[in-house]
């Protein structure tokens, strides 16, 4: 296997940043799958692949926080464990896997559907024109956040 390194951008004045957001990103897409994944899936998955992973270390990793990782070892096997390129978490490449954007969108949506459930369930007794116009600005909202 060919050993990467870690792309110089990671380990400029913040490190780490560019790796919690991928890091964060990819846990996001678990959920969004149904999988919750915890430190312990982490840690055990890592210690199986010959990587161990303390729970400060994986903190330091989803914050940002700590320093630069330069263990691509490591980062390509949570990439494996991911189900991402190996690549994914050691190159500067923001791009995201199809299959991380298509989770990313459904979990957007499903957040949309979230707020107006909850504004559905709290406006009760309001004209229905009111709650058009309610429903109307959530959409308007929603929409301006999404990228197009």
């Amino acid at each position: 296997m060919k050993e990467a390194t870690v792309s110089s951008d990671q380990s400029t004045s913040a490190p780490g940043l560019a790796l919690a957001r991928k890091l964060n990103i990819l846990l996001d897409t678990a959920e969004a799958e149904g999988r919750k994944i915890t430190f312990n899936d982490v840690r055990d998955a890592m210690s199986a692949a010959g990587t161990p992973l303390s729970r400060a270390r994986w903190h330091y990793m989803r914050s940002g926080t700590g320093p630069a990782v330069k263990k691509a070892e490591l980062l390509q096997n949570l990439a494996r464990f991911f189900g991402v390129s190996e690549n994914y978490l050691t190159d500067g490449d923001e791009e995201l896997p199809p299959r991380v954007e298509a989770q990313l969108e459904l979990l957007a949506s499903m957040r949309a559907n979230k707020v107006r459930n909850f504004a559905a369930r709290q406006l009760d007794g309001l004209s229905p024109e009111t709650l058009l116009q309610i429903r109307d600005l959530i959409d308007e909202q929603l929409s301006r956040r999404r990228p197009e």
